[in-house]
């Protein structure tokens, strides 16, 4: 089940393979079941882009399949913006082809992933990221996607 969710799609980058809107909006509906009448924006880039945007916000000089940037408007407010995915078209290509996963597939775990942390997400403690890693694979089994976390050949 998906929930109407508001999603602006903004293509920065001119490489090819990107799924469709609907995609997009298909996967992040389905993260983001428990937050309907919310708001997001995707945007997708290329490797400077998201380089720059890694290294300037998490000091890491490199590019990245997934950037997320909770709002952080006053809760008082009760504005439905949940905040922005950035996400690397040729990093996400890149990484399913070295994962030997289905395009598709990869991309569906990013926007899954990158929608759990603007809900408040997060993997950085062993528990956390359990938690967040289940609910991933719940989510991409609705889909019919295999556990990210397993190798295909395993």
């Amino acid at each position: 089940m998906t929930v109407e969710l508001e999603v602006d799609i903004q293509r920065a980058s001119a490489a090819p393979d990107q799924p469709d809107d609907e995609s997009f909006r298909r996967w992040a509906g389905l993260a983001l079941r428990s937050k309907p009448g919310h708001e997001l924006t995707i945007r997708l880039v290329d490797e400077a882009e998201s380089r720059t945007l890694n290294n300037d916000y998490r000091g890491k000089d490199y590019p990245t399949n997934v950037l997320s940037f909770p709002s952080d408007i006053p809760p008082e407010l009760n504005i439905p913006l949940l905040g922005d995915l950035v996400i690397c078209v040729p990093v996400v290509l890149r990484e399913a082809a070295e994962q030997d996963k289905k395009p598709e597939d990869h991309w569906a775990h990013m926007v899954i992933h990158g929608c759990l942390h603007l809900t408040g997400y997060d993997h950085i403690e062993d528990k956390e990221a359990e938690e967040m890693e289940d609910l991933e694979r719940q989510i991409l089994a609705e889909l019919g996607i295999p556990d990210p976390y397993i190798a295909p050949d395993e």
